[in-house]
């Protein structure tokens, strides 16, 4: 089996997660040049905004390049619980002097459903491209890897992974339930059997016939050590650059990342209609006096979590934003993204 160092053409087993709303493409270039794999998450953004944030990346001296996008199943609006979940959040929106939206809208559009973005990265040609929430289409595939593009996914069991595998995907990704961000579920509505990272990527070194990389929690050299002694190739690591200069987190959420919210990191679907794991705030916090089969779905009801922040915002109070992050969040160190990278180097090597 070919190394995910070799196959990555990169000098460290480092991976830097492709945060939406968070990693910049000076980001991605930093970790890059420090010998890791720098990562864009695109998913959020249009074509052309994606396609000049790879030619920034590029500009800035990136080497292997990977570019992220989501692949969530599309699901049909349902105005009565809409209406019924902007109703329930009303008195939110009114604490701040402001209204909610008369109705939702799918703010991020499915790789599934989107050509444009297709033939967008068959131009540009990252070196790899990687999948979060599902599986794309055969000929979506079949396009890419005949550019030479290299495919990782997500998965969070063994049996999302065997669908990967079974699709062509070159290397699987083990999200444990310790990560932060977004579950990459392909089903958010069946059972999560929420297997921790190490336990996911232990199964899944010795199930699958190709590379894996951890994902979940790690935070330093130590624990990339512990990944790398379990079979993976490689860590990916998201809440650990979140207080790097390059971070697009605002203040708010780099405060929250060093105090106490960081120690109190929950799952919840109150803020975008997927199981996301937050650092505990406001938003969250409303999410748990609340069930789950309320909330509209994936991304419609991000339309209004979005709004609500941003009312919120506008009047000092920033407890309703997405501060997605892991439960390593207190091991967060605030440096510049090569430095970051070069000093995990040398703690996996002191290990």
């Amino acid at each position: 089996m070919t190394s995910v160092l070799a196959l990555l053409d990169i000098q460290l087993p480092i991976i830097q997660a492709p945060m939406a709303g968070v990693s910049t493409p000076a980001m991605a270039a930093a970790v890059s040049r420090a010998g890791g794999l720098g990562s864009l998450g695109v998913g959020a953004m249009s074509v052309d905004a994606a396609r000049g944030a790879i030619g920034e990346a590029r500009a800035r001296g990136a080497g292997p390049l990977n570019v992220n996008v989501f692949v969530h199943q599309p699901t049909a609006p349902n105005p009565a619980k809409e209406l019924a979940w902007i109703e329930r959040l009303r008195p939110e929106f009114e604490r701040y002097g402001a209204s909610p939206p008369s109705g939702l809208a799918d703010i991020y559009r499915s790789f599934l459903k989107d050509d444009a973005m297709l033939a967008m990265l068959l131009v540009e040609k990252p070196t790899v491209v990687s999948f979060h929430f599902g599986v794309p289409l055969p000929a979506q595939l079949n396009a890419l890897r005949g550019a030479g593009i290299i495919l990782m996914a997500s998965a969070t069991s063994l049996s999302e992974a065997r669908q990967l595998t079974a699709a062509g995907i070159d290397v699987v990704i083990a999200q444990g339930h310790e990560a932060g961000g977004h579950r990459g579920l392909f089903d958010p509505g069946v059972p999560d059997d929420q297997l921790s990272c190490p336990a996911l990527t232990r199964i899944l070194v010795r199930r699958l016939d190709r590379p894996v990389i951890a994902a979940g929690g790690m935070m330093d050299g130590a624990g990339i050590g512990a990944a790398l002694r379990l079979g993976a190739g490689a860590a990916q690591l998201g809440t650990a650059f979140i207080d790097t200069p390059e971070s697009l987190a605002d203040e708010a959420f780099r405060a929250a990342l060093t105090g106490e919210p960081g120690h109190h990191t929950v799952m919840t679907r109150a803020i975008s209609g997927r199981p996301a794991r937050c650092m505990a705030n406001r938003f969250t916090a409303l999410g748990a006096a609340i069930g789950d089969d309320v909330v509209p779905s994936y991304p419609r009801a991000y339309d209004l979590g979005k709004a609500l922040h941003a009312a919120a915002k506008a009047r000092g109070e920033f407890g309703y934003g997405a501060q997605l992050a892991g439960q390593g969040a207190p091991l967060s160190r605030a440096m510049p993204t090569e430095q970051l990278v070069r000093t995990l180097a040398q703690e996996v090597k002191a290990v």
